[in-house]
């Protein structure tokens, strides 16, 4: 859980370059892109819940009697290496019926578009998600707009959920869990997976730490109202939700990729069933959170202090 803040603090900016024929494919290059979208053989986590993703950028698949829901598509040049995985599995690309995002950031959402036409998909997100997988950008609102750069493929056919929808698909049943704050339409999806009798709660877990640009601030300030109790609220939902089984979508802030590299090998126990993982999860989140808060307060207060002088 202490790689949360180191993995945050890899985010550089990225630079588009022309490197592929396909423009919904073509890389987004950025100091971390090739550790992110590394090598990561996909694999059963429970029941009918696979990771498809690649080695630092999550994306699930959840396979039913009527078709498949993915959730998230990393980087552009992620799209190719999931839809290998569900290959791989032994599935078929045209089995995914509807693609969900957390949030719309380019290391989750740039691959979604291609993944949406290579397999027909309809594309579902909260409303300010949606706006922005249509426009190719992030919302205007998100703490990382003041980035450069930060655009990725805009998605076409997206359609909004609300908080507490739960999504159908056949016998398959999501549900969104609004968890603003990393970006204000970040989404945690829950769902139910059952294998060999036992059933157990699934949580994804969108990002509920505090990055930002330089300059934007989670306390009140000219342009908005106070969004750190906001930001503690979705914590405090992940926190509180049923959850057996967590995937975090950076596979090393829950040690998802530990812990894909220990049920490769077949153990007797599961280790992706924890009770406690939402938890510590959303504690190191809260942590964290109250540092930059009191940072901005310190901050403020200097500025008061060299004002006054």
């Amino acid at each position: 859980m202490q790689r949360l803040l180191c993995t945050t603090l890899a985010f550089i900016l990225p630079a588009l370059v022309h490197a592929s024929d396909d423009p919904l494919t073509r890389p987004i290059v950025f100091k971390a892109a090739a550790d992110w979208n590394g090598p990561q053989a996909p694999q059963r986590i429970h029941g009918d819940t696979y990771y498809v993703g690649v080695h630092g950028l999550s994306s699930v698949l959840i396979h039913g009697d009527a078709g498949a829901i993915l959730i998230d598509g990393g980087l552009p040049q992620s799209a190719p290496e999931i839809e290998a995985h569900i290959r791989q599995l032994g599935f078929k690309l045209e089995d995914v019926k509807l693609i969900l995002n957390s949030h719309a950031h380019f290391d989750h959402a740039g691959g979604i578009a291609a993944l949406q036409r290579d397999s027909g998909a309809d594309v579902l997100a909260s409303p300010s998600g949606a706006q922005a997988l249509r426009s190719g950008r992030v919302a205007a609102d998100d703490p990382q707009a003041g980035f450069p750069d930060n655009g990725f493929p805009a998605v076409a056919r997206v359609r909004d959920v609300h908080d507490g929808e739960t999504v159908r698909l056949g016998a398959l049943a999501v549900t969104a869990h609004f968890t603003p704050g990393h970006t204000p339409g970040s989404t945690t999806w829950t769902w139910r997976s059952c294998e060999d009798g036992q059933c157990l709660d699934v949580v994804y877990a969108d990002s509920i730490n505090a990055i930002s640009a330089p300059g934007f601030h989670y306390l009140a300030d000219t342009t908005h109202a106070d969004l750190a109790e906001t930001f503690r609220h979705s914590i405090d939902t992940v926190a509180n939700l049923p959850c057996d089984i967590l995937i975090s979508v950076h596979p090393g802030v829950a040690d998802v990729d530990r812990k894909l590299a220990r049920i490769a090998r077949k153990p007797k126990q599961n280790p992706f069933i924890d009770a406690q993982a939402c938890r510590t999860y959303a504690a190191t989140a809260r942590s964290l959170l109250d540092a930059r808060v009191q940072r901005e307060r310190k901050d403020a207060a200097a500025s008061v202090d060299a004002k006054g002088k």
